[in-house]
């Protein structure tokens, strides 16, 4: 919001995709989550672009100001009150990936756009406080419940079945070789930055190809050993995919997850549903009341 304040859009993207943009794939990596690099552009330039009608400088408020002879800050203020949906938006790119179309079928992705859309209705909304009438405070909490449901299903599906199951690093050979080729594995792993601070990381590992877990671990570049109860890198094969992804020699494996299967995260979607027809439906109880 800062940076974005006052610049065109070409000059805000420069601005915000160079500084920011490493910042928030170093910090989700350091927190155990992956952020395709698109998502993270999209993320940071929305954010620019918001300083456009957030006060003490927003240029599209103070011209909409000059338009209707209004107060500039005024202006401001109820138009970021307005933009509360596109603030949300970038959140969204970065905790479900499938509204960028990311390993989404056409089918999918045309069901995707139409729950997103009526989603961001439902935030509206619950942000201005109507709906079919006159919403009560529980209501408009409810309709951002369902908001966020319809958005992110997956944080209600993580809670029921966890995605990923856990194996101890020293059976990561083993454990590739249990997985289908082309699936991904997520390593937690210890090493040390360019000035030797500890730093922990995560990396999704796409499996290659190969007969079985040994193989598929040479085809990745690595090779590992065992001291102390501690499973270490011993090589990085240079140009592997393990060299490509930042993994280095004597780093520590602190963690192997493994994909699991478990139903499709689009289900919390029913429920979703259902509360906004309780919704709906007491809305239109007390509409046709009064």
């Amino acid at each position: 919001l800062i940076l974005g304040m006052g610049l065109p859009t070409t000059a805000n993207y420069i601005v915000v995709s160079s500084l920011l943009a490493p910042v928030v794939v170093t910090l989700g990596q350091q927190n155990g989550l992956i952020v395709p690099l698109i998502a993270v552009h999209l993320f940071v330039f929305y954010f620019g672009i918001m300083a456009d009608v957030t006060p003490p400088v927003g240029l599209a408020s103070f011209a909409a100001a000059a338009v209707s002879k209004g107060d500039p800050i005024k202006t401001g203020i109820t138009a970021f009150y307005y933009s509360l949906r596109t603030a949300a938006l970038p959140f969204l790119f970065i905790f479900n990936t499938d509204l960028l179309l990311i390993d989404v079928d056409f089918a999918h992705g045309v069901l995707i756009f139409i729950v997103a859309t009526i989603a961001m209705l439902i935030f509206a909304a619950a942000t201005q406080v109507w709906f079919l009438v006159k919403s009560r405070w529980y209501e408009s909490v409810l309709l951002l419940l369902v908001a966020f449901t319809l958005f992110r299903p997956g944080f209600w599906m993580d809670m029921v079945h966890d995605p990923y199951r856990g194996t101890p690093p020293a059976q990561l050979a083993q454990t590739m070789g249990e997985v289908e080729a082309e699936s991904t594995l997520r390593l937690r792993i210890l090493g040390e930055d360019a000035v030797g601070k500890p730093r922990k990381f995560t990396l999704l590992v796409a499996v290659p190809d190969g007969a079985n877990g040994e193989e598929r671990l040479a085809n990745l570049g690595l090779s590992l050993y065992e001291q102390d109860g501690k499973t270490l890198i011993d090589n990085v094969a240079f140009g592997s995919p393990a060299a490509t992804m930042g993994l280095e020699f004597d780093q520590e494996i602190l963690t192997v997850k493994a994909p699991t299967d478990r139903w499709r995260k689009e289900w919390m979607w029913i429920p979703g549903f259902l509360l906004f027809g309780m919704i709906v439906w007491l809305q239109r109880r007390r509409s046709k009341a009064g």
